[in-house]
């Protein structure tokens, strides 16, 4: 059986390949935002290699996030797996504006992007964090959310 941090791995990993089905298509259809992996291409001083950025985005999505939600989710306020995900993943991107970004010299939230650089990152995690929710409690099964429903009812009663 596989633990909640393997689980939020695997979870982390596939909202990382939507997030980049997103950035991608954002890209194709003709660049209008900075994409998170080309602000963590700049923010590692390797702004002219933009495949070191795509690296830091999956491992970020897979190797911190997903294991932290997997430990977190169960202790998120939220009802559902897709919003516990969603405030987690806006919640990092927060912790992430105000102390990383500022660091590395893209500004509070990488504002130096401009703002819809910025509106798109918030974005593209919630939707991160949607995915994350999501594949987690398909992997965590049905038994989580009927224990969830559970507790619930046992508390309105």
């Amino acid at each position: 059986m596989m633990s909640r941090v393997y689980k939020g791995m695997f979870a982390g990993f596939i909202a990382a390949l939507a997030v980049s089905a997103l950035e991608v298509a954002q890209y194709l259809i003709g660049p209008w935002a900075v994409s998170f992996p080309r602000l963590v291409s700049v923010m590692l001083g390797m702004d002219s290699v933009t495949w070191i950025g795509w690296v830091g985005h999956f491992a970020v999505g897979t190797l911190i996030l997903g294991p932290l939600f997997g430990i977190l989710c169960p202790r998120m306020p939220t009802e559902t797996p897709e919003t516990k995900g969603i405030v987690f993943a806006v919640g990092a991107f927060l912790i992430m504006g105000l102390t990383i970004a500022p660091l590395t010299g893209i500004g509070v939230f990488g504002i130096r992007a401009g703002f819809i650089s910025v509106a798109w990152l918030v974005l593209t995690h919630a939707v991160f964090g949607g995915v994350l929710g999501n594949v987690y409690a398909r992997m965590v099964g049905t038994a989580w959310r009927q224990s969830r429903i559970r507790d619930h009812v046992h508390l309105a009663h």
